[in-house]
């Protein structure tokens, strides 16, 4: 059988669990993640641990900080002031909002704090800081 290598598209079921057993993300019941490797679509320690799977093949793996979303970035925490919002707007703590980067591009990110005269908004990835934990299957490789 042939092992999956840079350049191969593959495809992935896979249920992905925090230290702490709670689980943040499956693919069960739907078609499975599909990427190629190589193009860093997924973060570095899925994609090296799939590297060299065969077809059919299973496992457990455990990603370090710095292999998955790295580690929190205060920087990434900024105070906007309330007026920038439209009024209208309901805003909540946990509530995700769109915006943009100085080059256009959109990026996310999450109502961390409120107050009656500021947003603060956290533009980390909800799992950076977080060692991550996988079951991951190899469905196929073309």
């Amino acid at each position: 059988m042939s092992e999956a290598k840079k350049g191969d598209t593959v495809k992935i079921h896979y249920t992905g669990t925090l230290t702490d057993g709670t689980q943040f993300d499956s693919s069960e019941g739907q078609e499975p993640l599909e990427f190629k490797l190589g193009e860093g679509l997924v973060i570095p320690g899925f994609e090296s641990n799939v590297a060299g799977m065969t077809v059919g093949e299973k496992k457990s793996i455990h990603i370090p900080v710095d292999e998955a979303y790295g580690q929190r970035n205060d920087e990434m925490m900024e105070v906007v002031e309330r007026q920038h919002f439209p009024d209208d707007m309901k805003l909540e703590v946990g509530m995700h909002l769109q915006t943009e980067t100085f080059d256009g591009s959109p990026y996310m990110v999450v109502v961390a704090e409120l107050s009656d005269e500021s947003v603060t908004v956290d533009g980390n990835h909800p799992l950076a800081g977080q060692a991550l934990n996988f079951d991951i299957e190899l469905v196929s490789i073309t």
